[in-house]
């Protein structure tokens, strides 16, 4: 066979038949998402949410559907940006069938995905997210009754070295040497304005300094101990299969007890519209958010009055503080003592174990696989408008999961290759099993006559054989 070189140029065609167009069996995982999306009318429902942004005239836009398609993309691949989303979508056949496109059409690029989210606000998308929501409570994966909250950090599309001063907008090397400048140091080097930051106390205030870029982030230490500028995302869980019940983008300097009331009040809005779905009544409970379980950094006086005012149950674990006084507090010693005597239970205990194991599996998830520790979008609303439909691809995993047995293409993958090394190291165990049994049976023994008295033996059996005894 001889050797076929690599063209630099060829003639390209002009006509290409659509028989001769490159096509792929489709991803297995996607075909059956698409199945699903369409069984719950996904896309005619979210089209009549968006059609008031819309124009009766001009040129037809992306399908509302694609879009949302596009950015759950970026959570089953492990997409961070918009455009690495819009790279991948054009270079793969199976996601192009996955959004609706055929082989020789071209895919929306980024700056479309970024006219979409801007055209449509914060409201329809967490509309669409409530879509997928009602999915998983028709599927028998959402109580609804016991929720679970915890926050982690984000970090933003800015830069530490950017920030400016909030009073007078001097840039952070500006400000040193004024300060030098001030300590008696007329041409400070780069070493003296080093040396004058290390001395400097609270050197990150975030009421002293902004980021020109993103004015809602904040400079705060990441989980990985670095100081970065970030905000917070904040989750509810539902504690029967972990499905997100709701996710928020908030401040990160704010406190947790703070946070967490903002987060409840969408995650019961969220919950109240499922429950409007007439497929999902029956399979939600009718206490509803009934049971609020978070760490001890949520513990908090007004935190656990308002879980109380609600007619609900906290099982937020409390700090060690010492004794405390309640003077004029009755109400919050109350909730304090109940949420108190709650968690030293063993429904208590059993929540607080179980809150540890499907909160961090949604972080995990959302942050780290999926790809959205760094956001590339700027401002909390921008940032929540990709958020939302990130987790709900999250919560459609949950579903793909009970079906699949794996929530995400590349662990449909694993599973396979799973598969195949379950089937060879079954080959190889049978194997060995041949070759010990092959040893351990025993050996015919060697006979001990002599060699030429054996052959005198069967000389004469021969012999006998061939007369006839007459």
């Amino acid at each position: 066979m001889s050797m076929q070189r690599r063209t630099g140029e060829r003639q390209e065609e002009l006509w290409v038949p659509t028989t001769a167009m490159a096509s792929a069996p489709g991803n297995p995982f996607y075909r059956k998402l698409n199945q699903l999306l369409r069984e719950a009318d996904f896309d005619r429902k979210v089209e009549c949410l968006c059609a008031p942004f819309y124009a009766e005239g001009g040129r037809p836009s992306i399908p509302p559907g694609t879009y949302m398609r596009m950015l759950m993309v970026g959570y089953f691949e492990g997409i961070d940006s918009e455009r690495g989303i819009a790279w991948r979508c054009a270079d793969s056949l199976s996601l192009k069938e996955f959004l609706g496109y055929r082989p020789q059409d071209s895919t929306p690029n980024h700056s479309s995905l970024s006219r979409i989210r801007t055209r449509l606000d914060e409201e329809t998308h967490r509309k669409a997210f409530n879509l997928v929501l009602a999915i998983v409570a028709e599927k028998g994966l959402l109580d609804g009754k016991a929720l679970g909250v915890d926050s982690t950090t984000m970090e933003a599309n800015a830069a530490l070295r950017s920030i400016v001063r909030r009073d007078d907008g001097r840039g952070y090397e500006a400000f040193l040497q004024d300060v030098a400048k001030e300590a008696g140091v007329e041409e400070p080097t780069r070493e003296d304005l080093a040396r004058i930051d290390r001395k400097r106390p609270k050197k990150g205030s975030n009421v002293e300094w902004k980021s020109p870029a993103d004015p809602d982030a904040r400079i705060t230490k990441m989980k990985d101990g670095s100081t970065h500028l970030a905000h917070a995302a904040e989750h509810a869980v539902d504690m029967k299969a972990g499905a997100i019940v709701s996710a928020t983008v908030q401040d990160a300097t704010a406190g947790d007890p703070t946070t967490m009331l903002t987060t409840m009040q969408w995650a019961m809005e969220n919950l109240c519209a499922v429950l409007e779905d007439s497929a999902c009544d029956a399979e939600l409970r009718p206490d509803l958010a009934t049971e609020w379980i978070a760490d001890k950094g949520y513990h908090a006086n007004d935190t656990l009055e308002a879980i109380a005012g609600l007619g609900a149950r906290s099982f937020i674990s409390e700090p060690k503080r010492g004794k405390r006084r309640w003077r004029g507090r009755d109400e919050a010693r109350a909730a304090t003592y109940a949420n108190r005597s709650r968690i030293a239970r063993e429904k208590g205990k059993a929540h607080l174990r179980r809150r540890g194991e499907l909160l961090e599996r949604s972080f995990a998830h959302t942050m780290e696989s999926g790809a959205m520790r760094r956001a590339h979008l700027r401002g909390h609303s921008n940032i929540s408008k990709r958020y939302l439909i990130h987790t709900a691809a999250f919560n459609l995993g949950l579903v793909m999961r009970s079906i699949f047995g794996k929530g995400t293409p590349r662990g449909l993958h694993g599973l396979r290759s799973a598969a195949q090394a379950r089937v060879g190291a079954l080959a190889a165990a049978f194997a060995a099993i041949t070759r010990w049994k092959a040893k351990s049976e025993p050996r015919p023994r060697a006979s001990s006559t002599p060699p030429h008295l054996t052959r005198a033996m069967h000389r004469r059996q021969r012999e006998a054989a061939s007369s006839t005894a007459c």
